[in-house]
């Protein structure tokens, strides 16, 4: 079990070496143990904000700042499940593990904990390419979980699979995270997952990127495959949508 990481951004922004000003200052607070959700248009600075939550790139102003002992405890989970291919299932659940030193006994104690989260129990020694799309993610996702990480960010790591499959990783990612207590963060272009998945949804203008609403999602988990199917699911899709578009429709358009 982790301790969900609680981190605040506090005016940070991003500007490139080309010029290209990714994020305007944003200020959010991201609470210890909750799921957010980013939407926003494509170019929007999503997952640029995603990687200096996770310290791949520096802020140009402003800083995020983690709660003691969150350094040490983040873990990303990218769109393509980047596996080595000639490494076993339970090889790949441990490779993070090993770039953190951890003692041999220790990564296969935990390779097997992560894997049995994930539902690959019993395939640790089948390789990437014996796996389904769905599998691969799963052990992209138990690879990060092994490190046992205070804030898991995800870019996008359900958009390449199909709709159905979509929808019950969804509801197995929201089953970790509420076994695994870790504070996620989850860049999307599902309005229906975002909502579906976080305690709040934050809306994102065009580039330069900067926070324009802030939706909180008021249903209890767990969440079952037919909060999918009510009005009030689609109520609050839809005022997630309508702040999308009138950041991103021009306003002539509204004339």
């Amino acid at each position: 079990m982790s301790i969900g990481a609680s981190i605040a951004l506090e005016g940070v922004s991003k500007r490139f070496d080309s010029g290209l000003q990714a994020l305007d200052p944003i200020d959010l607070e991201l609470r210890a143990g909750e799921f957010v959700s980013l939407v926003g248009p494509s170019g929007c600075g999503k997952s640029t904000l995603l990687r200096i939550l996770a310290g791949l790139v520096a802020p140009s102003t402003g800083r995020c700042r983690l709660a003691p002992g969150a350094e040490a405890a983040r873990a990303f989970v990218f769109q393509e499940p980047a596996l080595l291919p000639w490494r076993t299932a339970e090889r790949n659940a441990q490779l993070l593990m090993e770039l953190e030193g951890l003692a041999p006994d220790e990564l296969q104690r935990r390779a097997a904990e992560a894997l049995a989260l994930v539902g690959l129990a019993g395939m640790e020694k089948l390789y990437p390419h014996q796996l389904s799309g769905g599998m691969r993610m799963r052990l992209s996702l138990a690879r990060a979980l092994a490190l046992r990480p205070g804030l898991l960010l995800l870019d996008e790591p359900l958009a390449a699979v199909d709709e159905l499959s979509r929808e019950l990783l969804q509801e197995e990612l929201s089953a970790l995270w509420r076994q695994a207590g870790f504070t996620g963060v989850l860049v999307t272009h599902s309005v229906h997952e975002a909502v579906f998945l976080s305690k709040r949804v934050v809306v994102m203008s065009p580039r330069p990127g900067r926070v324009v609403e802030v939706v909180e999602v008021p249903f209890a988990f767990p969440r079952t495959p037919q909060l999918r199917a009510s009005a009030e699911f689609a109520r609050l899709a839809g005022e997630v949508t309508a702040a999308l578009r009138r950041e991103t429709v021009p306003r002539a358009a509204f004339a």
